[in-house]
């Protein structure tokens, strides 16, 4: 009997993810700077295969058609979705390692040196 009741329990009880909801039309062609956050919105979604993120990239989209929030807050909270990551995942930072370069002639010549003394180094 226990069974049953766990059986019927876990029938009932559905998670959100299951939910999904329907990707938002609201596209204005006329808005260039809309029309191009909506476009990277609509890649975005497509994507993504949770209920949840898919729901909160709905909110996304909801809070920029009501001006609530800038184009730049925007992108950068689409942007850990495209990564993604959603929420959890820390954000990427670019950091500018210094890239140390040589001249073809001090190259072959560092080069030339090390097989020089290689050749000696092995007696």
């Amino acid at each position: 009997m226990t069974d049953e009741t766990e059986t019927q329990i876990d029938e009932t009880q559905q998670p959100e993810e299951t939910q999904e909801a329907p990707k938002l039309l609201i596209d204005n062609p006329t808005d260039f700077k809309f029309h191009a956050a909506y476009m990277a919105y609509s890649d975005a979604w497509d994507k993504m295969e949770s209920a949840n993120v898919k729901n909160e990239l709905n909110g996304i989209l909801t809070s920029l058609s009501k001006d609530e929030i800038s184009y730049q807050n925007f992108y950068s909270a689409l942007d850990d979705y495209r990564r993604g990551g959603g929420k959890d995942r820390r954000r990427y930072e670019f950091s500018r390692d210094r890239i140390e370069t040589q001249r073809k002639r001090d190259w072959r010549h560092q080069q030339n040196k090390q097989e020089r003394n290689s050749r000696y180094r092995k007696h």
